[in-house]
């Protein structure tokens, strides 16, 4: 099945005002910046966003995007100090936020898309993390039981994808976007290049193509080299 699909085509079937979206990628680093930006560009509003932080540090590029736009009701995440434009809406009330421990986040996000009723985790305990949840000793010791996270959406990046959805990613920007692609009912990745079926090793593929709805052509990895040189240049 050749899951190569158009990403205007995408929203007008798949994104809508309100939803709870998973957006994969660390500080910027393998962020599917293509799907950020349509999301800007459509003016998509009332979102829940779950994603490990915000922006490249400095902003004004991926997740920095929404909050300048004030497109996002709340923020499920582990960090947001680098997005200078999420700071300022928080300060005014812009939006909710439900922080945890990084480890924590993407443990709750793996049950999601393991389907386990959650995780225990020692993370948190005596701290305001625990306000509101679960104690459970097992063998005379205490843990949280943090719930799972699933997403109506997740936009992932990969390097590279087949026709069939298999992914294979380059360096660090496999962070999220693998846990990422289980969690959520419909998960589209957009990639620097779509490649025939058969050019990615078996050993190199990152995610199966089993989790993967659609593939969207991202920007090449030469122009997403450029801009981000233009951004760390600042």
């Amino acid at each position: 099945m050749n899951k190569t699909a158009q990403l205007d085509q995408l929203f007008d079937k798949k994104v809508h005002d309100g939803m709870t979206i998973m957006i994969g990628g660390f500080l910027g680093t393998g962020a599917p910046i293509t799907c950020i930006e349509k999301l800007v560009e459509r003016k998509v509003k009332n979102l829940t966003i779950i994603s490990a932080a915000t922006s490249i540090p400095g902003g004004n590029a991926d997740l920095a995007l929404l909050f300048q736009h004030k497109q996002v009701k709340k923020i499920i995440t582990s960090h947001m100090g680098t997005c200078p434009e999420a700071v300022a809406l928080y300060k005014q009330g812009g939006f909710k936020t439900e922080y945890f421990p990084l480890g924590s986040l993407i443990e709750k996000i793996r049950a999601g898309g393991a389907g386990l009723g959650g995780i225990l985790t020692p993370i948190g305990l005596g701290t305001a993390a625990q306000e509101g949840k679960q104690v459970m000793t097992i063998a005379g010791k205490d843990y949280l039981l943090e719930l799972p996270l699933r997403a109506e959406l997740a936009f992932i990046k990969a390097f590279r994808a087949d026709q069939t959805g298999n992914l294979q990613y380059r360096g660090t920007a496999v962070n999220t976007n693998t846990v990422m692609a289980t969690a959520a009912d419909y998960t589209i990745a957009e990639v620097n290049e779509i490649v025939d079926v058969g050019t990615i090793e078996p050993e190199r593929v990152g995610t199966p193509g089993i989790f993967i709805r659609a593939i969207v052509q991202g920007y090449s990895l030469e122009e997403q080299h450029q801009r981000y040189r233009k951004l760390l240049a600042r």
